[in-house]
C-alpha cells in the first residue's frame, strides 16, 4: 500500500492523509487537530562538572501533541526535535543543537551528553569554560508534516574542555631525549640539553619544542629528569611527523624525520596526539 501524506493550512491544523490501496475506493484520513506540546525541564541550571561527567545533568520532558484523525486520537509515528541554542539567536544558528527523538516524550543528559552537544565539535561547538543563556524548545511532526512547536524554556549552563585523553605532566615539565637528538639517550639531560630539549608549556595541555634534529633514530619523551617511568611514548602506528602518544614506560620511541633540519615538534595531551613539522 502507497502513503502520501500532504499537511494544509497550519493555524486550522489541517492535513490529509491519502492512503492510495490496491483497491479502487482509495480512503482519504483528515487531521483534524492537535495540540502544541508544553515542554519543561528538570533544572534551569545543569551542573557540569567534567570530573562528574556521568553525572545526571537535565532532562527534558513534553507532553503529547495528540493529534487527533478522523479516524480517533493517534501518535504513530510522531517524531520531535529537541532544539537548543544560545538566547537571542531564536533557532537560527546553524550550529544549533537538534537531537531527533522517536515517539519518547523525555531526553536526559549526563554531564558529558550534555556537554558534548554545546560543545561538540560535531554540534554546538561552543567555547568551552564560558557560562551561556540557552533555550530549548520541542517541535514535533508526524509523518515529516504538520509541525507543532512548543513554548521555549530558558536554562543556563558552562560547557567545560573535556579531561585530557593523555595524563599530562604533573610538574608542567617535558623534555625530549634520544639518538635523534645531539644528546643522545641521556637522562637525566646534562648542559646545554637540559634547556635546548625542554618543551614549552603553552597551555596546560599542550608543549611545544623547536630543535634542531639530525636524521632518524628515536626519542622519547620523559617529565622528570632521571625517570624512565613516567615517560610519553609513540603509540602503533605513529610516523615520524604524526599520530597518538600514551604514558607508559615502554617501546617503541618516538621515530625521528628522515631529513636533517629544525623541527617544531608539538604534544597535545588534550587530544593526545603530537606532530612534527620541519621549520
Amino acid at each position: 500500500m502507497k502513503r502520501l501524506f500532504n499537511s494544509l493550512a497550519l493555524p486550522a491544523l489541517m492535513a490529509v492523509l491519502a492512503l492510495a490501496g490496491c483497491k479502487k475506493d482509495d480512503v482519504l484520513i483528515f487531521v483534524e487537530n492537535g495540540t502544541y506540546p508544553t515542554l519543561t525541564a528538570s533544572t534551569a541550571a545543569p551542573v557540569m562538572d567534567p570530573k562528574k561527567e556521568n553525572d545526571h545533568a537535565i532532562t527534558f520532558t513534553w507532553t503529547n501533541p495528540d493529534y487527533k484523525f478522523t479516524t480517533g486520537i493517534s501518535s504513530h509515528n510522531v517524531q520531535y526535535s529537541l532544539e537548543i541554542d544560545t538566547v537571542g539567536s531564536n533557532f537560527s544558528n546553524p550550529r544549533k543543537g537538534v537531537i531527533v527523538i522517536s515517539r519518547d516524550l523525555s531526553q536526559s543528559f549526563t554531564a558529558y551528553e550534555l556537554n558534548v552537544v554545546l560543545s561538540g565539535l560535531n554540534a554546538m561547538n561552543l567555547p568551552p569554560d564560558k557560562k551561556y543563556n540557552f533555550e530549548a524548545r520541542v517541535v514535533s511532526s508526524i509523518n515529516g508534516a504538520v509541525p507543532l512547536t512548543s513554548n521555549i524554556i530558558k536554562f543556563t549552563a558552562t560547557p567545560f574542555s573535556p579531561p585530557p585523553v593523555v595524563e599530562v605532566p604533573t610538574d608542567g615539565t617535558l623534555w625530549a631525549t634520544g639518538n635523534a637528538f645531539t644528546s643522545g639517550w641521556a637522562n637525566p639531560l646534562g648542559t646545554p640539553y637540559e634547556v635546548t630539549q625542554k618543551f614549552t608549556r603553552v597551555t596546560n595541555t599542550l608543549y611545544e619544542l623547536i630543535i634542531d634534529m639530525p636524521s632518524k633514530g628515536n626519542y622519547k619523551l620523559i617529565q622528570t629528569q632521571g625517570n624512565w617511568g613516567t615517560q610519553y611514548r609513540m603509540l602503533e602506528g605513529g610516523t615520524w611527523d604524526a599520530g597518538g602518544f600514551k604514558k607508559q614506560d615502554a617501546d617503541p620511541g618516538f621515530i625521528g624525520p628522515p631529513d636533517p633540519g629544525k623541527y617544531k615538534i608539538t604534544v597535545n595531551f588534550q587530544t593526545g596526539k603530537y606532530t612534527v613539522v620541519k621549520q
